[in-house]
């Protein structure tokens, strides 16, 4: 693809002498409304300048993008570098209306799962659950705000299979320790989103230097993540908020967990099983200790009786 990097704005302004009348709407169009366009479909964009959805697809393809959330996700780029978050939730909700914070947010976040389901794809995500299924371990790397995405992570790996490391720190000399022992025999997943943690970044040149295979799940091809990675998971996770937007990223999570249980349903049924019978015998959730009558709930108190003889 021909890089669109420097300022993607003027670029376009050169183009658009160039372009089908069409395309020329499309460009003016997005050089007047850049922080609304950033954050629209292909749909909605070709709507507001009286166009259909394809032309607007094939006018990112003729810009050399592969479509167009790629081109989306350049344009959001630009524009995050050049409007602070402040600046633009402002713009965005203007009055602050409840039910227009709801709505888009919601709405933006159902795009970004679309969005993410045109970039995976199929042949690297079924190898990266194969390789996560075979390695002698499995090594989890996630912070700050990732690192949420890598306990949800962690904690089903563990139910699905042996010898799961989650690594967890606040120094880099302690992510280094735990990851010592890495080897060519297991894998390291790195989670990492915009803005880039060196510290994951970190851990998985450490895996790639000690001949681990390295799974990166990150938010396009440009992710400097990519540079270590055996296999690369795309999801969106670009936002209008001064937070950035995990639910794409925790879908694609969730996927990658349902695709291994399918592939070892016996096991992860035997280790179900187990924790269940440990959760029911040591009464870990509340349930456990309430019995349901008539509507009201009642605690059983024999689970807290010491047994007589």
């Amino acid at each position: 693809m021909e890089s669109m990097s420097g300022d993607l704005m003027d670029r376009l302004k050169e183009r658009r002498s160039k372009m089908s009348s069409s395309q020329k709407a499309i460009a003016s169009y997005i050089l007047e409304h850049y922080d609304q366009a950033a954050f629209m479909t292909a749909a909605k964009i070709g709507e507001a300048v009286g166009t259909s959805e394809s032309t607007v697809v094939r006018f990112a393809i003729s810009l050399g993008y592969k479509g167009y959330p790629e081109f989306r996700q350049a344009l959001s780029g630009w524009v995050r570098n050049r409007i602070n978050s402040v600046s633009r939730m402002a713009f965005k909700f203007g009055d602050g209306d409840s039910k227009n914070i709801i709505n888009e947010v919601l709405t933006a976040d159902i795009e970004r799962i679309r969005d993410t389901i045109d970039i995976v794809r199929p042949d690297v995500f079924e190898a990266s659950c194969n390789l996560i299924l075979e390695a002698e371990h499995v090594y989890v790397s996630g912070l700050r705000s990732a690192e949420p995405l890598a306990s949800f992570l962690s904690f089903y790996l563990n139910i699905i299979r042996n010898d799961v490391i989650q690594l967890r720190s606040t120094s880099t000399s302690e992510i280094f320790e735990q990851e010592l022992r890495i080897s060519p025999d297991d894998v390291l997943i790195g989670i990492c989103f915009p803005r880039y943690s060196m510290r994951t970044l970190k851990t998985m040149e450490l895996a790639r230097d000690n001949g681990a295979r390295v799974i990166s799940i990150t938010d396009g091809p440009y992710s400097p993540m990519n540079m270590y990675s055996t296999f690369s998971l795309y999801a969106r996770s670009d936002s209008i908020s001064i937070t950035d937007s995990m639910v794409a990223p925790l879908s694609l999570l969730n996927a990658i967990i349902t695709g291994l249980c399918l592939k070892r349903p016996e096991q992860v049924r035997e280790n179900l099983e187990k924790l269940e019978k440990a959760w029911r015998d040591y009464q870990v959730y509340l349930n456990d200790e309430i019995d349901f009558m008539n509507g009201t709930t009642v605690l059983d108190y024999s689970l807290f009786r010491n047994e007589e003889g």
